[in-house]
């Protein structure tokens, strides 16, 4: 059980003990425009014995949407207004800057059957911190989330900063009771500095897109919160059904028979 102990025991070690120095990898994969999942190379491998996700590998019609949201810059909402009228379930990956600034928004998304992931309180670099330092990030933001939500849990599903891991990190958040989860379509939409329109946005999604994809998006894009409705209704069009992180964990546990998938 994760508890305030943990972390008075955390700091102790991480006073006591010096970190040891180990490589890190930032998530990656290699594009096509062919709707098919995308070749991750080696890291699907290390990822694997953790139990961490980049897609649903089923090849049914499935997509998940989930949200990186370190800071909010006004659009949120709309997303949010977008999911509801769609009924199209998301996880919103959230740091603690978030939760103390939108705490609104944060008890919006659960009010609206919406996950929230664990981002990290600080969105530090894990593969140079200690366990029980990583174990003080994830655990604070926990506790951030339940003071706003007058929840009880923890947050289930993990998104490391930058996408930034390690084979250390991935056995970390195993231990710790946290399920990585990466993605298998993204583009470069998080620099307000390079926001191209709508029409941007929707076509980096749609010539990625895949059965079972995990999309990820950055709610400070302006592209994505105009975009958002019209990707949708198309996927839509094409046969794709929304689902929640909760669903892919369900169907990955109990047999199909269970759930009526067969």
């Amino acid at each position: 059980m994760r508890t305030l102990c943990l972390l008075f025991f955390s700091f102790i070690l991480i006073i006591s003990f010096p970190i040891e120095q180990v490589s890190g990898y930032g998530w990656g994969y290699k594009k096509n425009n062919e709707n098919k999942l995308p070749d991750v190379g080696k890291y699907g491998e290390m990822i694997q014995p953790y139990d961490a996700y980049y897609a649903d590998l089923s090849g049914e019609k499935y997509i998940y949407l989930t949200f990186d949201n370190g800071y909010e810059q006004g659009y949120t909402a709309d997303i949010l207004d977008v999911l509801k009228k769609e009924k199209v379930p998301a996880t919103f990956f959230v740091t603690g800057h978030y939760v103390k600034t939108a705490s609104d928004l944060i008890k919006r998304m659960v009010k609206e059957g919406h996950i929230i992931g664990n981002h990290s309180y600080t969105h530090p670099d894990f593969t140079i911190m200690s366990k029980m330092e990583m174990a003080y990030e994830l655990i604070k933001l926990d506790k951030a989330v339940n003071e706003i939500t007058g929840t009880k849990h923890a947050l289930n599903y993990l998104r490391p900063p930058r996408g930034t891991f390690n084979e250390r990190t991935l056995k970390w958040a195993t231990e710790l009771g946290y399920i990585h989860v990466f993605w298998s379509v993204a583009f470069r939409d998080w620099n307000l500095n390079e926001q191209k329109g709508w029409r941007y946005a929707y076509d980096e999604v749609m010539k990625q897109i895949h059965p079972g994809a995990i999309v990820l998006l950055h709610a400070v894009s302006s592209d994505n919160a105009k975009a958002l409705s019209k990707m949708i209704k198309e996927l839509k069009k094409q046969g794709y059904t929304f689902k929640s992180l909760d669903d892919l964990l369900m169907k990955d546990l109990l047999p199909h028979f269970i759930l009526g998938l067969e």
